[in-house]
């Protein structure tokens, strides 16, 4: 599997290591992904989904259902 959140689309971002003697070496800086089982009261189930700490805060504030359609998604697109 991709790391890479199903609702935002972040995934690891590219850069280097700079040590004292300024020598480069490639460095990874991965995103914080949760796989989390959320609850659909609209559905009346849970659905199992890998986002990001920061999508993870807007639904539990908001809801998932209505995060998706603020990203233009809908539940298909993520499953």
């Amino acid at each position: 599997m991709a790391r890479r959140c199903a609702i935002t689309g972040k995934k690891p971002l590219v850069g280097n290591n700079v040590s004292h003697s300024h020598v480069k070496t490639k460095r990874r800086q991965l995103p914080n992904l949760q796989t989390r089982k959320i609850y659909v009261p609209e559905l009346n189930r849970t659905v199992r989904i890998k986002v990001s700490a920061r999508a993870l805060r807007t639904i539990d504030k908001i809801g998932l259902l209505p995060f998706l359609r603020k990203n233009g998604l809908t539940l298909n697109d993520i499953l």
